[in-house]
């Protein structure tokens, strides 16, 4: 199997041909992946945002599409050749062991679900059966990008028609988010990024008012928008300690601020903490608390319907042995979500 391994933070990955394990484990499906999403996430652990990664050497990716070659001892949930989506959230079935992979005599290390590797090892319950009939390319998306923005709307912001969303941040997570909010009809729906050309993919999506951030005014630009005394909800996708800070001073006194973008170890965020002690919500989100099994179903159903478009989600695609430059694409900043697609 080929595989890109993240052999020490703040380096290049290496892509090179790894060995499958011999046998599969309680709960585990062996899974030829055919495309994978390359999520912000992913930067965090190559520079190791969250601190000491004792893990090293270790695969990486989390949101995926493929096909099942074979499933190990107790898996019901999904069977040979089905296609599936990769997803980091748990869903049903097993959580099984975590595989080990074997690269010359090195042991690389991997946790229930990878898909920066042509073949991998999953967990049952990081697994959800897909229609045949479904766009593989596509498929990654709920993985990760649509499941978060889906969960971040109903279930950590609980938007409301007619509330007033902003969204500072419009990469793939960022624009999943536009689109979802603005299909249970949240307005004004502003969007707030560095570069324009996002800002114009956002518009398609549902977006009323975007703006180049700016942080000198783009509070008074805002505002205007929504009033004075803030949005009903404010998202924070970037993980930038000041922004975080501006969005919660752009909230309203019985608003939302919902954090999906993760701060960088000991940069911390200073807040005025008194209105949470009335109405106000300043909360991190975790995946939007989103449930596969259940939301990709609906997913596919609204999809199929033309109720939404995800193609346009997609800027960039490459293959795996161009993931590298696909990561460097991705800190540029100008990126929706990017695809590699499996050689």
């Amino acid at each position: 199997m080929k595989a890109a391994i993240l052999i020490n933070n703040k380096k290049p990955l290496v892509v090179a041909e790894l060995e499958l394990p011999k046998t599969l484990e309680y709960g585990q499906v062996l899974v030829k992946v055919f495309y994978s999403g390359l999520c912000g996430a992913q930067l965090n652990e190559i520079d190791g945002t969250k601190g000491k990664d004792k893990f090293l050497p270790h695969l990486l990716g989390h949101e995926g599409s493929g096909l099942v070659l074979n499933t190990g001892p107790g898996v019901t949930t999904v069977k040979k050749r089905d296609h599936v989506v990769l997803h980091w959230r748990p869903s049903t079935g097993i959580q099984s062991p975590t595989p080990k992979y074997k690269w010359g005599n090195k042991t690389i290390n991997a946790g229930w679900i990878t898909t920066f590797n042509n073949q991998a090892v999953i967990s049952e319950n990081r697994l959800t059966k897909i229609p045949k009939s479904f766009d593989l390319k596509i498929a990654p998306l709920f993985g990760c990008a649509m499941t978060t923005a889906m969960g971040v709307v109903n279930n950590d912001a609980k938007v409301k028609i007619g509330e007033s969303v902003v969204i500072f941040g419009l990469g793939g997570v960022g624009l999943a988010i536009c689109q979802t909010a603005s299909l249970v009809s949240a307005y004004p729906l502003v969007g707030v990024d560095l570069y324009k050309n996002k800002i114009n993919l956002a518009k398609k999506f549902g977006m009323s008012h975007g703006f180049i951030h700016d942080f000198k005014k783009i509070d008074k630009s805002i505002k205007k928008i929504v009033g004075e005394k803030g949005a009903d909800v404010v998202i924070d996708t970037t993980g930038n300690t000041r922004v975080i800070e501006q969005c919660y001073r752009l909230t309203h006194p019985d608003g939302k601020t919902i954090l999906c973008g993760v701060t960088k170890k000991n940069h911390n965020v200073s807040i005025y903490t008194l209105p949470l002690h009335f109405k106000k919500v300043f909360k991190g989100s975790h995946g939007g608390d989103s449930k596969p099994d259940v939301d990709i179903p609906r997913f596919i159903r609204l999809l199929n319907s033309k109720k939404m478009n995800l193609s346009k989600i997609i800027t960039h695609e490459y293959s795996l042995d161009n993931i590298n430059q696909a990561i460097k694409t991705l800190r540029s900043g100008k990126a929706g979500r990017i695809i590699i697609k499996m050689d």
